[in-house]
This record gives structure tokens, sequence and C-alpha cells, in this order.
């Protein structure tokens, strides 16, 4: 069983690997359903207990796949967060989600932007339906960043009531960036914020003022895409770095990293997915898998060690700056 952290001061519990469930709902390439269940099957059996999904992901797909193999499982065994802010529409004009959502999924539904009271309970209902069950643990207000006003002036009340009917466990923001994020952990009760791609072997601008809030206030972070999707996971020739060709200067410094994994008897996966645990603030990684194959590498990855002579010498080379927290040093302190 992979070790789980305590979400901020909440009863609700979270594995230090998640599974991400955007890639079962189509993310850029069909997956069909034997192999989605294939994936989510194979997370259980690795020791993952804890699923995030949205209505985005395949319009819905990823939730209703989610939810075919969890109720199988007793609800009080594991840990699910879904999100809120598009509200999925009917829409018979035929085609597929590639272009409008970056999902090969037809495209049976529209999404419409809502932030109001309303439209966060009408969207948590909707998702329990598609789930077909009667709680998610976490619920975070998704991709904001347009929104930002209406998502602070009634989406995240909206949450909090939500929180103290207990209808769910945790709150927070999922967002591709630290800055609102930062505001989430200082101006509201929020108890999670999943970050994604802001805490990685490549970028830490989270440390500029999330983590550091975060961890000042007792809340806590997810960090999400720490592969930066896809230059950690393999720097070779056309590798994406946050969904674009990598630049020339960013792909040498991986291969550099994925060199040194590699003479401290590690790899730079594994490098990657441990790197934002070593931050006190961070309760996990979240990881988008679409087969059980790559379930099972990651789950081996993750278990891999990290040499504390490897982060050592990424900071004399200096990819990484010194004052960078790595895995080991409050333990060694």
């Amino acid at each position: 069983m992979i070790a789980t952290s305590r979400l901020a001061s909440t009863d609700v519990m979270v594995s230090r690997l998640s599974f991400g469930a955007a890639p079962i709902g189509g993310l850029f390439a069909p997956v069909p359903d034997q192999q989605a269940y294939e994936a989510i099957t194979a997370a259980w059996d690795a020791g993952i207990r804890t699923f995030d999904t949205a209505p985005h992901y395949g319009l819905g797909l990823s939730e209703r796949r989610l939810g075919e193999v969890l109720r199988e499982q007793p609800r009080h065994s594991y840990t699910l967060s879904t999100k809120v802010g598009r509200l999925l529409e009917p829409y018979d004009g035929g085609g597929d989600d590639l272009a409008a959502g970056g999902f090969a999924v037809p495209a049976t539904h529209r999404r419409v932007w809502d932030f109001t009271a309303d439209g966060v309970r009408r969207s948590i209902e909707s998702s329990l339906e598609r789930l077909g069950l009667d709680q998610v643990d976490i619920v975070y207000l998704h991709d904001p960043d347009d929104h930002e006003e209406w998502a602070f002036r009634e989406g995240y009340p909206a949450l909090e009531q939500l929180r103290s009917e207990g209808v769910v466990g945790a709150i927070g923001a999922g967002m591709n960036q630290a800055e609102m994020l930062t505001r989430f952990i200082t101006d509201t009760d929020t108890d999670v914020v999943l970050a994604a791609g802001r805490y990685t072997l490549l970028d830490q601008i989270a440390l500029k003022a999330l983590l550091p809030e975060a961890e000042a206030r007792g809340r806590s972070v997810i960090a999400a895409a720490v592969y930066n999707s896809g230059i950690l996971a393999e720097p070779r020739p056309g590798a994406t770095y946050n969904y674009s060709t990598a630049p020339d200067d960013l792909l040498a410094r991986a291969r550099r990293i994925k060199e040194l994994a590699e003479q401290h008897g590690t790899t730079l996966r594994a490098a990657a997915l441990a790197f934002p645990l070593g931050h006190p603030a961070v309760a996990g990684v979240l990881v988008g898998m679409r087969s059980a194959d790559q379930v099972r590498d990651t789950a081996q990855q993750f278990a891999t060690p990290v040499p504390a002579g490897f982060w050592a010498e990424l900071k004399t080379e200096g990819l990484l700056a010194e004052d960078v927290p790595v895995p080991g040093e409050a333990a060694a302190g």
C-alpha cells in the first residue's frame, strides 16, 4: 500500500501517489473502455487509493469510467476528487471534442463556464450521477484563470458551504499556475490546491510564494504534471514541455539531470516523482495514466530510491538552487 498524507486539518487522506484520470477520458488520443478499466484496476492493485477526475475530462467519460471500477470497492477505502466550474450541456452538432477540449471523444456536450453557487451544486450532482456514487471527498474549482473574481466571489463560498454541510471533506482549486493558487491559500480557508507543472525539477515557481504560504498556514498542495507534460519522462528530441515542444535549453537541462540520475543508480522519472515530496507542504504527487502498463511502471518508479548524492550533485551543478528543499533533508536534519 502506498503511504498516505492528511490534507491540512481535515480528515481526508490522500495517497502520496495519486491516479490522474484525464488520460482515461481520451486526452489527446482514444482510450478503449477495457484499457481504461484495466488502468484503474492496476492503480488499485499497486496500492494507489486516491483518484482525481473532472467533468472536463472526456465530457464526463473519465468520471463514468472511474465510477464503474471504484463502485466495486468499499467507499471508505479510497479518496476521490472531482472539479467544478464547467457544466456540461447536451450538444447535437456532431464532430469530436479534440479541437474544443483536447479529448478524443464524440462532442456530445459543450462546456459552459459556471462558478455560481447553483452551478457548483449542479456540477457536483451531475458528477455524482456519472460516477454512480453518493459522495466525493475533495472538490476543486477547475481552472478559474479567466474568471478569478467570479470564482472567489461565488464559487469558493459555495464550496465552503458544502464543506460546512458535510457534503465534501476538503475544498480547493486546481490550476496550471501558482499565482492565483497562492491567493486561494492567503485569502480563503482552502484546504488544498492542485498545482499542475509548477513544482517540478524544471519549474519551481511555486517556491516563490505558494509553498511557503501553504506551509505557514498549514494547508496542503498536490503536485500534478510532475513530468511537465513529457520532457521529464523522456527528454528526447521533440519532447513536450507544458504541452509545447520543449526549447533546446530546457531539453539539455533535462538530459543532464537524467545523466546524473543514472550515474547515481536511479532514473529521471523516479527523481521527478520524488522531488515535489521534499517540500513539507506537498501532500502528494498526481500522475495522469492511461494504461495498466503505464500505471505499473509509474508505481515502480515511485518506489525507486533516489540517493541523497544525486540531489547534492544537482545543486553543485546549478541544476537546483541551494535553498530548494529535497527529499530526505528534513529527516536528516
